[in-house]
């Protein structure tokens, strides 16, 4: 139950910041529906694979290195779904970041 309104929430975002944006764009809330849900399933598969493979740059960095996974995170979602577009990393890494931000506030992400 709490991962279904951890998606709503995200497309619910997704929306928002395309109104706000130029550089992303979604086309409708069917798209960012989609976008949410293929976001939590790259999240559980992908993202632990590669905070592994990085954690020594994400060590130096101290921690910063976190927003370039999350960036790639969202540029690897806008690849998989049609309708959610991001023009560059620069602006997949500023939704990456608005995104944890929200959801940081909000509590989503406490179990």
């Amino acid at each position: 139950m709490k991962w279904w309104v951890r998606v709503i929430i995200n497309s619910f975002i997704f929306l928002a910041i395309a109104g706000f944006m130029d550089s992303f764009v979604v086309t409708s809330w069917t798209s960012a529906l989609i976008a949410a849900v293929i976001l939590g399933l790259l999240n559980a598969v992908v993202k632990p694979i590669l905070f592994i493979l990085s954690f020594p740059i994400t060590i130096a960095s101290l921690g910063l290195f976190s927003f370039v996974i999350n960036g790639l995170m969202i540029s690897l979602t806008a690849y998989f779904v049609d309708g959610f577009y991001v023009a560059n990393f620069g602006t997949a890494m500023g939704v990456a970041l608005i995104l944890s931000f929200v959801n940081s506030v909000m509590g989503v992400n406490e179990e």
